[in-house]
């Protein structure tokens, strides 16, 4: 006769060290993989042309900037096609920008799952960015035909392109991080973020070159990280430079640093009450 098994028993400790928690995610990568494939699924199903988006929406904007900024405003992209230039702006800006916008809300969406099981919460949000990274590398397709047709790339710069992503994925996180927690503290930031947002497309330089930037304020300006990712798109894709680059890049590699390392501090902390406060 079998002996009867112990009964499983699983302790759910809020203040679990870093370094398991960390180990936590790993253990529950798949569950990852799962929130991220049924987000894109939802987000396409119903729609008419479907993925297809990912590339009609970056085309749509990029249409609307390089008529505004560079027909009726005449600003300078250098010696490099105008549309390519917003277009290689544009694909890490609604990377970041989506994935916050939609990150900062995704735990309250996921209130019930929450309260009935255990995993590692900073998966929900991080969920959102692998969502809007399918999306992105679908635009960096785009971007790599129109630049075949239209603007030769800069071979000696583009391998430079892979830090310049990774700083866009972590902008990303450490934007969805701080403000997925403040928004179950504070409820009312679900109305004001993609307001925020909407206007930080308006003061990064996503239309218009850095450069344009009056040199007694290019130190306020860079505080914004989104600036030196776009511009180290530019550079990496294009060999675009202007006198501020390397600063421009330095301050935003800081400045997404602490956003990181502060946004899942943060988390972690906010995450003890999550159930109590949703």
């Amino acid at each position: 006769m079998n002996k009867p098994t112990k009964p499983f028993l699983l302790r759910i400790n809020p203040h679990i060290r870093q370094a398991q928690y960390l180990k936590d995610l790993i253990d529950y990568r798949e569950l990852l993989y799962f929130f991220a494939w049924r987000d894109i699924l939802v987000r396409y199903k119903e729609a008419f042309f479907g993925i297809a988006w990912a590339v009609i929406r970056p085309l749509i904007n990029m249409g609307i900037f390089a008529l505004v900024f560079g027909q009726i405003a005449h600003l300078s992209s250098g010696n490099i096609n105008y549309a390519s230039f917003v277009l290689a702006g544009l694909l890490p800006w609604q990377l970041c920008s989506n994935a916050i916008v939609e990150g900062s809300t995704s735990i309250l969406h996921h209130a019930n799952l929450i309260s009935k099981i255990y995993f590692p919460r900073i998966i929900i949000p991080t969920a959102q960015i692998a969502v809007h990274f399918a999306d992105f590398l679908i635009g960096m397709i785009l971007l790599f035909f129109f630049c075949f047709i239209v603007q030769p790339l800069n071979f000696a710069t583009l391998m430079g392109l892979p830090i310049f992503i990774m700083l866009a994925l972590l902008l990303s996180e450490g934007g969805s991080l701080w403000l997925s927690a403040l928004t179950v503290k504070f409820k009312d930031c679900r109305f004001l973020i993609p307001f925020v947002v909407q206007i930080g497309m308006f003061i990064s330089p996503v239309g218009y070159s850095t450069s344009e930037i009056s040199s007694q304020w290019i130190w306020l300006y860079c505080l914004n990280p989104a600036v030196g990712i776009i511009d180290g798109f530019r550079w990496s894709l294009f060999g675009f430079t202007y006198p501020h680059l390397v600063y421009s890049i330095a301050t935003s590699a800081v400045v997404t640093l602490i956003l990181v390392v502060t946004g899942f501090l943060y988390f972690r902390k906010m995450e003890r009450s999550f159930v109590d406060r949703l």
